[in-house]
C-alpha cells in the first residue's frame, strides 16, 4: 500500500507520462472486448516482430509496407510515391512532408521503419554478407511465482515454472530464420508426450525479394488474405483501432515466431509476381492440433489454448490432424486491385459439435470445408474503397465492403457495412465483427478521425449489429450497439486523453423467458508529462458503470506509471488500486512488461496491483532485464478455481530475462 501512495503522490506532484513507445500507442487503441480476445496478444506479439527487424525505407516496396497494420491505403500510397519521387530519403523528419500521414500516425511509424543505405542487395546475397550483416537475436525467459497453486500440489504433471528460449536470425529484411521453444508452468519437461523437452516449439524460414520470388514461408507461418473471410491467421484489429487502416485489405504472408499455440499453419507458403499486374500467393500446411473427442472419435471441440498441464490435457495434444490447401491469384493496376481466393480445410476425423443448444445449430460439421472469394479495392488522395465477398462450400454468403472520405487533411469519414450469413462457415476467417465468429451477423458501423490542429485529436464510431439466429445466452434474435468518443489534446510536454464508450448487448433473463439489454459504460481519463528526457510519467482513472434489469454495478481505478532512464539503465514504475462490485464491472489494465510478453488483466472486487521493472544494457550485445509484479486482494483469502486456486489473498511472479544480439 506504501509503494501505491508513493507511486500517486509522485505521479500527481510531477503528474503524468510522455513519448510512449508503440505498446503505449497501441494501448490507445483497445477496448476491454480487445483485451479479453487473444488476438491483442497476436497483434502485440507481431507488431514486436516488425519493430526488431524495421523496414528500410530506402529499400522498401508496397508489399513490405502492407506489413504494417496501422496504415491506411492512401498512407501506403503516399510513401511509395514520396520515396520514389525523392529517395534515397535523408531522416525520418521528411515523413513531415507527406500530408496523408498525420501526426499520431508518424509518431507509430517512427518505431517500425528506419532510414539506411539506398543500394539494393545483390540478387544471391554472398556467403560473407550473410555472416557479416547476418543480426543474430537470443532471448531466454523465465517466469518465477512466489505462490503454489492447487494444480502444483495436485494435479499438474510439471513444475510451476513458466520458460521459453528463442533464437532468430535476420538479413537486410530479406532472410529470416528461427526457432521458438515455450513451456508452460504446469507442463512436463523431458517426460510423459514431452520428451524431446519443451511442449512447444515453434520454427521458421522466410525469404523476401528474390526477383519473382516476392517471399517464401517455411515452417509455421500466418496467412491473411483481403478482409479475412476466409483466410486469416494473423489478426484483426478492433473498432476503434480500424480508424487507423479505414478498412484496408491486406494479402500477407508472416513467420510464426511467437510462443502461441494458437491459428497459425504450418508447412509452405509463397508469393510469386507472375508479370507486371498479377500476382499467385500459394500455401500448404498440415499439422497436428488438440480437440475433445465424442464417444465415437469425432472432434467434439477444437482446443488453441496450448495447455497440456494434465493427464486429461495431455490426451488431447496432437490428437487430430489438419490440412490446409489454398491461395490467390490477382491484379492491379495503379490502386485499382481484384484478387480471387480459395481455401480448402480438411481433418482426419469429422467435427461433430454438439447440438444440444439452438445457437449450435450452423456450428461447422463434417471433415471438408471449401471457401471461396473476390476481394477488390480502389482509391486516390481522397476516396477509398475495398470489399470481399465470399462463399462456403454450402453456398452461404459473406460480405463486407468499406468507403472512406478523406474529407481534408484534418478530416475523414469511414463507412463499414459487414453481412454473415447463419449458415456460413469458414475455419479461418477472421474480420470484423461484434460477435464472437464471421457467422450470423448484420451490422453497419460509421467511424471518423478529425485533428482539427496539430494539438488535437479526435475519434469516435457508431457500430449496430442484428443476429438474426441464437447465440450464445441469447436464445432468439438480439441487437447490439457500441459506440466510442476519444480526445486527445499535445502539447509540449503535456498530453491531456479522454474515452467515453458505451456498449449495449442482449441476453436471456434468469428464466429464460425473455431478452434484457445489458448496458456498460466506461470511461477513462489520462495525464502525461514528460518533466525531462530521463523521465516520463503516467497517471490515468477508470470507471465502469454496467446496468440490466433495473440493477447495476460499478467498478473505479486509478493507476500510476513512472519510467526513468539513462543510457544504460531503464526503471518502469506501475501501480494501481482498483474496486468493482462483480465481474460485470471488472476493469482492464495494460500493463508495461519484457520483451515478448503482453498481459491485459482484468480486476474486479477490491485490492491493488503494483509492478517494477528494470532493463540494463551490459555492453552493446547484452541485455537483463527483470519484473516483479504483486497484486493483493483485500475481500478474498483465495484467488482463482480448480487448479488454478491460490490459498491466499496475495499473489506475486517474477519474470526474468536475457537478450544477446550479435
Amino acid at each position: 500500500m506504501r509503494l501505491l501512495v508513493l507511486c500517486l503522490l509522485l505521479g500527481f506532484a510531477a503528474l503524468a507520462s510522455a513519448e510512449n513507445d508503440w505498446r503505449e500507442v497501441l494501448h490507445e487503441w483497445l477496448t476491454a472486448e480487445d483485451m479479453e480476445d487473444s488476438y491483442s496478444t497476436e497483434l502485440m506479439e507481431q507488431l514486436e516482430e516488425l519493430a526488431l527487424t524495421p523496414i528500410n525505407l530506402n529499400q522498401t516496396c508496397q508489399e513490405e509496407l502492407e506489413t504494417l497494420p496501422f496504415l491506411t491505403a492512401q498512407q501506403v500510397e503516399a510513401l511509395v510515391e514520396y520515396i520514389d519521387r525523392y529517395h534515397p530519403l535523408r531522416s525520418l523528419s521528411e515523413l513531415q512532408m507527406i500530408r496523408a500521414l498525420d501526426y499520431h500516425t508518424r509518431r507509430l511509424l517512427q518505431f517500425f521503419v528506419v532510414v539506411g543505405e539506398e543500394r539494393k542487395p545483390s540478387f544471391w546475397p554472398t556467403a560473407e554478407d550473410l555472416l557479416k550483416k547476418g543480426k543474430h537475436r537470443l532471448t531466454a525467459s523465465i517466469k518465477v511465482p512466489f505462490y503454489e497453486r492447487e494444480g502444483d500440489r495436485s494435479g499438474y504433471l510439471g513444475y510451476r515454472y513458466r520458460h521459453d528460449v528463442r533464437y532468430q536470425y535476420t538479413f537486410a529484411n530479406r532472410i529470416k530464420a528461427g526457432i521458438t521453444a515455450a513451456q508452460d508452468a504446469g507442463e512436463p519437461f523431458f517426460s510423459n508426450k514431452n520428451s524431446m523437452g519443451y511442449d512447444q516449439y515453434n520454427y521458421y524460414v522466410q525469404l523476401r525479394d528474390f526477383g519473382f520470388l516476392k517471399e517464401l514461408n517455411l515452417g509455421h507461418y500466418r496467412v491473411q488474405m483481403g478482409l479475412g473471410l476466409i483466410m486469416n491467421t494473423r489478426f484483426q484489429l478492433g473498432k476503434q483501432a480500424m480508424l487507423q487502416t479505414m478498412g484496408r485489405s491486406q494479402h500477407t504472408l508472416s513467420a510464426h515466431s511467437s510462443r502461441s499455440a494458437g491459428d497459425h499453419l504450418q508447412g509452405l507458403a509463397a508469393t510469386l509476381q507472375l508479370a507486371k499486374q498479377w500476382h499467385l500467393t500459394v500455401f500448404a500446411s498440415h499439422q497436428s492440433i488438440d480437440a475433445t473427442l465424442n464417444d465415437d472419435g469425432s472432434a467434439r471441440t477444437l482446443i488453441y489454448s496450448g495447455y497440456h498441464r494434465t493427464p486429461t490435457e495431455l490426451v488431447k495434444k496432437h490428437n487430430t490432424q489438419v490440412t490446409d490447401l489454398g491461395g490467390t491469384i490477382g491484379w492491379q493496376q495503379g490502386t485499382l486491385y481484384i484478387n480471387a481466393n480459395v481455401a480448402y480445410t480438411h481433418y482426419n476425423r469429422p467435427l461433430c459439435p454438439q447440438q444440444n443448444a439452438s445457437y449450435r445449430s450452423y456450428a461447422a460439421q463434417g471433415n471438408n470445408f471449401l471457401n471461396m472469394s473476390m476481394d477488390y479495392g480502389w482509391n486516390n488522395h481522397r476516396w477509398a474503397f475495398s470489399g470481399e465477398t465470399a462463399l462456403s462450400k454450402n453456398g452461404a454468403l459473406a460480405l463486407i465492403h468499406t468507403v472512406n472520405c478523406r474529407v481534408s487533411n484534418q478530416l475523414s469519414l469511414m463507412l463499414l457495412h459487414r453481412y454473415y450469413d447463419k449458415r456460413y462457415t469458414a475455419q479461418h476467417a477472421n474480420s470484423f465483427r461484434e460477435g464472437s465468429s464471421i457467422q450470423n451477423e448484420h451490422g453497419i458501423y460509421l467511424g471518423s478521425t478529425w485533428q482539427p490542429s496539430y494539438s488535437w485529436h479526435i475519434q469516435g464510431y457508431l457500430d449496430y449489429a442484428h443476429f438474426d439466429w441464437p447465440r450464445y445466452q441469447v436464445s432468439a434474435k438480439s441487437d447490439a450497439f457500441d459506440a466510442l468518443l476519444s480526445i486527445r489534446h499535445t502539447g509540449k510536454k503535456w498530453t491531456w486523453s479522454t474515452r467515453y464508450r458505451i456498449h449495449i448487448r442482449q441476453h436471456d433473463d434468469d428464466s429464460k423467458k425473455r431478452i434484457i439489454n445489458q448496458t456498460s459504460h466506461r470511461i477513462r481519463i489520462g495525464i502525461d508529462w514528460t518533466p525531462s528526457q530521463q523521465l516520463t510519467l503516467h497517471t490515468q482513472g477508470d470507471g465502469v458503470l454496467t446496468r440490466e434489469a433495473g440493477s447495476s454495478s460499478r467498478g473505479a481505478m486509478v493507476s500510476q506509471q513512472v519510467r526513468w532512464h539513462s543510457q544504460w539503465l531503464q526503471l518502469t514504475g506501475t501501480a494501481a488500486w482498483f474496486r468493482s462490485d462483480n465481474y460485470d464491472s471488472r476493469l482492464y489494465q495494460y500493463e508495461p512488461s519484457l520483451l515478448n510478453d503482453f498481459s491485459f488483466p482484468a480486476y474486479y472486487g477490491h485490492g491493488i496491483h503494483y509492478a517494477m521493472i528494470a532493463k540494463a544494457d551490459i555492453g552493446t550485445h547484452l541485455e537483463l532485464a527483470a519484473k516483479l509484479g504483486v497484486t493483493n486482494y483485500f475481500d478474498r483469502s483465495t484467488i482463482g478455481t480448480g487448479l488454478q486456486e491460490i490459498s491466499r489473498s496475495s499473489m506475486a511472479d517474477l519474470l526474468l530475462q536475457l537478450n544477446i544480439k550479435i
